[in-house]
């Protein structure tokens, strides 16, 4: 119910046509917190019915007892823990999971994986330059100049253009455009900086996912050791109460 609770308030809270929605690293914290307070109240309570409701022992010792009410309300934390993991948490964490994958395939798409978009093998860049004629072939198609930029752009994305690669792919946007040679620079330096703004982008957002999914572990962690003590209390709470009656 309180998982229900959760989602709800969580769904109510984000849309996705507004723009003031919270921050990644905000909604992981306060789900975290929220799965503190759920797995807490869920852990009080099922260790207090797991003390309460086992059979009483009269022929042992009062420590025995206690031992065993906590070993009770432990198993009744391990048994919901194994539930909810199984129903809701393999959910979560394929979503949590997916956003990194998502991220990362992007940095990779962007960066190293560009070179494999455009070319069918990474050496095709080296024989290009080898090559390279002094001035762009003007019978060459369209889809083959194209291509042969694509390498270079790809080369970029993953260090510094060298100077030859912009001089050549200057000339060459020139010699197909009919701009002249400074425009063209223009263009090529305004192609490198939204690449590699792009590609900064995407490593930002696979830090910021990677920050969260961090920060998602380690808040359910020490939300189910504190748990699984609160229901070893609770189960002793809750044997005393049965003896008491």
């Amino acid at each position: 119910m309180l998982m229900s609770l959760g989602s709800g308030l969580g769904l109510a809270w984000v849309s996705p046509v507004s723009g003031n929605n919270p921050s990644g690293m905000t909604f992981t914290v306060m789900t975290a917190i929220w799965l503190i307070v759920v797995q807490w109240v869920s852990s009080f309570f099922g260790g207090y019915l797991a003390g309460r409701l086992r059979p009483a022992a009269g022929d042992v010792h009062r420590h025995e007892v206690m031992f065993r009410d906590t070993a009770a309300g432990f198993v009744a934390w391990a048994v919901a823990v194994v539930l909810v993991v199984g129903l809701a948490g393999s959910t979560a964490w394929s979503v949590a999971g997916g956003v990194g994958k998502t991220a990362a395939a992007t940095v990779a798409g962007l960066g190293a994986g560009a070179l494999s978009q455009s070319a069918s093998n990474p050496s095709d860049y080296m024989l290009d330059t080898l090559f390279r004629t002094t001035q762009p072939d003007t019978s060459s198609s369209s889809q083959d100049v194209k291509t042969e930029a694509g390498r270079i752009l790809a080369t970029a994305a993953t260090g510094e253009i060298t100077p030859a690669d912009h001089d050549y792919l200057a000339q060459l946007i020139a010699t197909r455009t009919g701009i002249s040679a400074e425009d063209a620079g223009k263009r090529v330096d305004q192609a490198v900086a939204t690449e590699r703004e792009a590609i900064a982008k995407a490593k930002h957002i696979a830090d910021v996912a990677r920050k969260a999914v961090s920060s998602f572990a380690l808040y359910t962690f020490f939300s189910m050791l504190v748990g699984a003590f609160i229901a070893c209390v609770s189960g002793a709470i809750g044997g005393r109460r049965r003896d008491a009656f």
